[in-house]
């Protein structure tokens, strides 16, 4: 079983990535407008690279990164990649997409752009992935994700595609793909925090009306030191507080140590706040 892989933008160099680092770091944080121009740029490549000489007739699955409870950034691109490529199948006589979900069992405090390669097998390795197999019987399927650096994901969703015994035609798509392996995989990092210094970074793209959450804001908010997490709490709205609570729950935060002292502010300013209003 040998994916189909398509990736948008190379990158073999770290002065020019082909994309603006600041749009690629605003996404990675919840900015919804410039999720939805990567994920209509990832379609119309597709489409122009693959599916113009290759239509696919069969019925098409789209699948974003595994998550828990708490959707990647990826999720969000997914949205408006699905949008753009069944634009074009519909006119071009072919099926609209479905869609379903890699589960993840893991969750971990750890920022995984910082790694080295090695360490990023190391932990990815001890999580698992599942998906409903019987829903992908005789479809094709598109799994999606933002970047590719080491291809430690790529190799677990392979190895889930073994285990279930999946023998579905597979493409990978990636919004971006290091194909210079003499650069370090922390370039991750550097793209992901490329415009995002401090908690307060955030305000901006919050603020903007085209936000939504993902992993990555969360971990993020609950991992910042107290004195400035009580700040930027102050300036939020009750309902971006009871939001972030709910999803930190969801994805099961509080079993961290490293985010309970944060949780527990949260919790205490929830508290605080019904009580005012009874």
């Amino acid at each position: 079983m040998i994916p189909y892989t398509y990736s948008l933008h190379k990158i073999d160099n770290t002065t020019d990535f082909g994309f603006d680092p600041d749009h690629y770091s605003r996404f990675k944080f919840g900015d919804d407008l410039i999720a939805r121009s990567f994920g209509k740029d990832l379609a119309d490549g597709f489409i122009k690279y693959y599916l113009a000489d290759n239509l696919i007739i069969d019925q098409i699955v789209v699948i974003s990164s595994p998550y828990s409870f708490i959707p990647t950034a990826t999720f969000a691109m997914k949205n408006y990649f699905v949008s753009q490529l069944n634009r074009w199948l519909v006119e071009n006589g072919g099926l609209s997409v479905q869609e379903t979900k890699v589960h993840r069992t893991v969750t971990y405090k750890e920022d995984y752009g910082e790694l080295s390669a090695e360490e990023r097998l190391t932990l990815i390795g001890n999580d698992s992935f599942h998906i409903d197999k019987e829903f992908l019987v005789g479809k094709t399927l598109l799994f999606l994700d933002d970047i590719k650096i080491t291809g430690s994901h790529e190799r677990m969703i392979l190895k889930m595609a073994k285990a279930y015994g999946l023998s579905n035609e597979m493409h990978m798509l990636y919004f971006a793909e290091l194909v210079n392996k003499s650069i370090h995989p922390n370039v991750e990092n550097f793209l992901n925090y490329h415009q995002i210094k401090s908690i307060f970074d955030l305000e901006e793209i919050i603020d903007s009306g085209n936000f939504c959450f993902n992993t990555r804001i969360v971990k993020y908010i609950l991992n910042t030191a107290s004195s400035s997490f009580t700040i930027f709490l102050e300036r939020r709205n009750t309902d971006f507080i009871n939001q972030l609570y709910d999803l930190s729950l969801g994805n099961g935060y509080h079993t961290i140590e490293a985010y309970s002292k944060n949780l527990h502010l949260i919790k205490d300013y929830i508290k605080n706040n019904n009580y005012k209003l009874i």
